[in-house]
């Protein structure tokens, strides 16, 4: 595997482009302190984006839409970063970027849209929030129960577009093993969807398409495990659906009007990602007419097609 030098060089290297200070809100269910979530903002902001961190004080995993008010914390944050006693809300003294929220997912992201945006971004809501990459796939019926899709569905619900992202490799590890144990295969999976995540959110706003996604939806993205694919190139990216429909009519690609299950897709050897798009309230798959708007706006990525079988 690579060295944490020699992957952040491959990171790099991988996907270059030039981000024009888009406002991003980056948030997560897997809490403010992760591995994953931090290597994200480091890799979003390297390239260029305006980035506020707005995520849950711990993990969240599993909560889906549940909301709550945020309350004064009984327990400390996660990885012990923040005391006991600490207010609903609160942030990193060093880093005022780095934000927590004693709720829920749903909660982060809304408190991340409605009082950090304006804060750090002129006055202005986000123009794009990353939600994840979550440590652990989110496919088929467990989209109901994410929380990393809960906290996407509400930046939609708010006018914000959104993108849920999902790893197939990763540990629930403190950010501080990204520097004292970067050959852990949580460490390389953190900087690969990073990078990955880092080259769709390019790809999208790359566009300058308005609205960058449809409003009413929300894009689910989720990457295969990183075992056999140790660079962010050596992956592929597939549209599909999350839910199998041999009955349903989907846009046309790959020669047929039935996309792949997502599930299908990252379980097929190859590195293949999976692309689906969701409605923002039901969480189920949608027509074709709106996967075709999807499409188009991220054809740059490019998609490929599944091996016959």
């Amino acid at each position: 595997m690579h060295s944490f030098g020699l992957l952040r060089a491959a990171v790099a290297v991988s996907f270059v482009s030039v981000a024009l200070a888009t406002n991003i809100l980056l948030t997560n269910d897997d809490g403010w302190a992760v591995a994953q979530i931090r290597a994200q903002y480091d890799e979003l902001t390297r390239a260029g984006y305006d980035v506020v961190l707005s995520c849950p004080s711990e993990n969240m995993s599993g909560t889906g839409s549940t909301t709550a008010t945020p309350t004064v914390l009984t327990e400390p944050c996660e990885y012990d970063t923040c005391p006991v006693g600490s207010p609903p809300e609160g942030f990193n003294a060093s880093y005022p970027r780095f934000n927590y929220v004693n709720a829920y997912p749903v909660d982060a992201a809304h408190y991340g849209i409605q009082t950090l945006a304006p804060k750090f971004f002129w006055g202005q809501k986000p123009e794009f929030v990353v939600s994840g990459p979550n440590i652990g796939n989110n496919l088929g019926t467990v989209v109901l129960i994410s929380g990393t899709v809960g906290a996407a569905c509400e930046a939609a619900k708010e006018g914000v577009p959104a993108t849920a992202f999902s790893g197939g490799t990763g540990s629930q590890v403190s950010y501080i093993t990204l520097e004292s144990d970067p050959t852990a295969s949580s460490s390389e999976s953190s900087w690969i969807y990073s990078a990955l995540t880092v080259h769709y959110t390019e790809t999208l706003l790359d566009t300058f398409l308005y609205p960058v996604l449809p409003p009413g939806i929300i894009v689910n993205v989720n990457y295969a495990p990183i075992d056999d694919c140790p660079s962010p190139s050596d992956y592929k990216w597939v549209f599909s659906r999350n839910l199998a429909d041999p009955g349903t009519t989907d846009i046309w690609t790959c020669g047929s009007t039935t996309l792949p299950a997502e599930s299908d897709v990252v379980a097929t050897s190859g590195c293949y990602n999976s692309v689906s798009v969701l409605n923002d309230t039901t969480k189920a798959d949608v027509g074709p007419e709106l996967q075709f708007e999807v499409f188009t706006r991220l054809l740059g990525l490019p998609f490929s097609c599944l091996p016959s079988s």
